[in-house]
């Protein structure tokens, strides 16, 4: 049972998480908005929900300090409190300690700190000033814990559990802590009348049940909801057996009842709304994260074997074996690709997240900054997601600080004093692209080229091109701030920025124009685990190219091998493609073979040609990171294994294409256009 016990209450810890992320988005958007009802309404219940969760796993702390939060929005609600930024800021203040509590107290199972409790008293100050009036020298908490006995009803319940609620995670008596904190316990009765004789016991089933008197001031209403987390597995009666000013004692008709004389319109008619929510909820299932890696990774072996079995397949002269081996095939695919996208979760979570971070940003750099999102819908790998938010927000933080000026400077510029951020998420080639743009100064080439020389990272003299001039903010410690501030100016993160998306296989690139701003541009692969490869051969060895970078093939004989090995260059079709031997690059020995062949590639905007001997296909490669021993190596970014048992390299196509760049950046004359081949 404490095995469930921890499972249920893991689950509370996520689903606050989220509910808090949905809680700050809807503030953000009340900030906005000061009347948008269903943005109160999502805060209320986000809070409410978080509230009766805690006290069901008795989180007195939080329950605490979540209900003072509660009456506050609740006074929201109904027009008591009006909505400033002063309450939005409070509030949000608020969302951030409910987290500090859930980390601690429910997850760590600690106390707070003193300097947490200080922050919560302020808090707790800040909202008593938009609470109601408690009276004659009481404290708002005390008023609502010893209310007068004129609003107070002494109900009963009769509780009775299913068989299966230890097996489901939950623990009965945290209901009667629970309902402690909504009123007095009179009298709880406990009934044994089910409970089996020691034979038939079954110790994982529970038999209990209660009858319980609760005076209270709360209403039937909410106390209905504390029963909501099991209405599917207990009986629940709720009767007022004795009200203030009316002593008539109210009949039980049913399995969840309302007293005649509290009866409105509005009680009622959240029942099917909370049973319209959990039939939505059916259609979802939560899965830890740690079984759907541990799925893609023996999905990722049946690849393999499946590999392994149709090369033995084709090696022998059977049609049925052959037969059954690619309908196996078929469905290993399937498999895969419904495997991957259980992973594939959209950027929008992520890229919403900002927005607090914009608007706390702003503010503390005086700067009026307004966040403009598009692509949230795009999808990309779970992993890439959790591992892009810190370069992301380094990113912007840094524009923030350094590229959008302030309103004073903006208006001079004749600019609007709004800054606008944008990010921009899409697909593209099989990648996905993720734009960081804004509307600041942009970027100083020459301020950025002259502290580069006064590093010694670029040789006097040196002709660059502005991309790789502005690439240089990438190097480790470089900066161009005038001032240290406490967002950005020490010449730390840049580079880590570039080497964290770099371990994500993905590159990192930006333009800038002088007083237009500045784009920087991520690019991702979409999953991690499992791609299509197009296999290519050099000698006995074997390489994978990402098939999304293909574009065609060429035959080259032996003549145009010639010329174009002079060159560096292939004609085609009228467009110069530049060439990487293969052979050369990775110090292939021995002679080449007489026909060789040409993979195009593309990635971006740039375009090559890959000389190899052989063309073997297109095969679903299961990647392998490389072992430290290899991490310099060169146009190399992991490595598979075959059906065979070989072990092929996965060419790193972005790195070998940033060399051809470069290479071509430094090329003091135009090459002469090659012979022309393709058509």
């Amino acid at each position: 049972m404490s095995i469930n016990l921890d499972q249920a209450l893991q689950t509370f810890i996520v689903e606050a998480h989220e509910l808090l992320q949905a809680m700050e988005q809807s503030l953000l958007q009340l900030e906005s908005e000061p009347g948008d009802q269903d943005a109160i309404g999502a805060i209320f219940r986000a809070a409410h929900t978080i509230k009766g969760s805690a006290g069901l796993f008795g989180l007195a702390p939080i329950v605490s300090f979540t209900h003072i939060v509660e009456d506050v929005l609740d006074r929201i609600r109904d027009d008591s409190v009006a909505v400033d930024a002063a309450l939005i800021a409070v509030l949000l203040k608020c969302g951030d300690h409910m987290l500090e509590l859930i980390e601690v107290v429910a997850n760590r199972g600690e106390a707070l700190g003193p300097a947490a409790l200080e922050r919560e008293a302020a808090l707790r100050a800040a909202l008593g000033a938009y609470q109601a009036p408690a009276g004659k020298g009481e404290s708002v908490e005390i008023a609502v814990a010893e209310a007068d006995t004129h609003g107070e009803v002494l109900w009963h319940i009769s509780l009775r559990f299913g068989v299966d609620v230890f097996r489901n995670g939950m623990d009965p008596l945290s209901f009667l802590r629970y309902l402690e904190t909504l009123g007095q316990l009179v009298e709880v009765q406990t009934v044994t009348e089910d409970i089996p004789t020691l034979e038939s016991w079954d110790p994982e089933s529970c038999y209990l049940g209660f009858e319980i008197d609760l005076r209270s001031s709360a209403s039937h209403a909410t106390l209905n909801e504390v029963f909501d987390f099991v209405r599917d597995e207990c009986e629940v009666r709720i009767s007022a057996v004795e009200q203030a000013h009316d002593d008539a004692a109210v009949p039980s008709t049913g399995l969840v009842m309302l007293p005649e004389q509290q009866a409105t319109p509005a009680a009622p008619a959240r029942l099917p709304a909370t049973s319209e929510a959990k039939a939505r909820d059916g259609n979802y299932v939560r899965v830890n994260a740690d079984k759907l890696d541990e799925l893609i990774s023996l999905v990722g072996e049946l690849v393999i074997a499946s590999a392994g079995a149709n090369l033995l397949a084709r090696s022998c002269d059977n049609d049925s074996l052959q037969e059954a081996n690619s309908t196996v095939s078929g469905l290993v695919e399937e498999i895969l690709d419904g495997a991957l996208h259980l992973r594939m979760i959209p950027i929008g979570d992520t890229f919403n997240r900002f927005r607090r971070v914009v608007r706390d940003v702003s503010q503390e750099l005086g700067k009026d900054i307004d966040l403009i999102i598009n692509g949230a819908e795009t999808e990309l790998d779970k992993t890439v997601v959790e591992k892009i938010g810190d370069p992301l927000m380094h990113l912007l933080r840094n524009a923030m600080d350094h590229g959008i000026e302030s309103a004073d400077a903006r208006r001079a510029a004749g600019k609007p004093g709004k800054g606008h951020l944008s990010l921009n998420a899409y697909h593209d080639s099989g990648s996905i692209v993720i734009e960081i743009a804004d509307d600041g100064a942009g970027l100083n080439r020459e301020r950025i080229l002259a502290k580069a020389q006064e590093r010694g990272l670029v040789a006097s003299g040196a002709v660059l091109t502005d991309q790789e001039i502005y690439n240089l903010i990438f190097e480790a410690g470089f900066s161009t701030a005038e001032a240290v501030t406490n967002l950005s100016g020490r010449g730390v993160g840049m580079d880590v920025v570039k080497r964290n998306i770099t371990l994500l296989r993905g590159t990192v690139d930006l333009d800038s124009r002088p007083g237009q701003g500045t784009v920087v541009r991520i690019r991702l692969p979409l999953t991690l685990a499992i791609i299509n490869g197009f296999l290519v051969g050099i000698d006995h060895a074997t390489y994978v190219i990402p098939l999304d970078m293909v574009q065609e093939c060429i035959e080259l004989d032996e003549q145009q091998r010639q010329s174009s090995r002079d060159r560096g260059y292939l004609g085609l079709r009228g467009e110069v493609l530049p060439l990487v031997d293969l052979r050369d690059h990775f110090n292939h020995e021995g002679p080449a073979a007489r026909r060789q062949n040409v993979v195009v590639v593309r990635y971006a905007e740039h375009k090559a040609g890959l000389v190899v001997d052989e063309l073997l296909g297109e095969f679903q490669i299961v990647i392998k990171p490389l072992g430290k021993l290899f991490g310099a190596l060169r146009g190399i970014s992991g490595s598979t294994i075959l059906g065979s048992g070989a072990v092929a390299l996965i060419l790193d196509i972005p790195a070998l294409l940033n060399q051809i760049v470069q290479r071509e950046a430094r090329t003091a004359q135009a090459p002469q256009l090659p012979p022309v081949v393709g058509r």
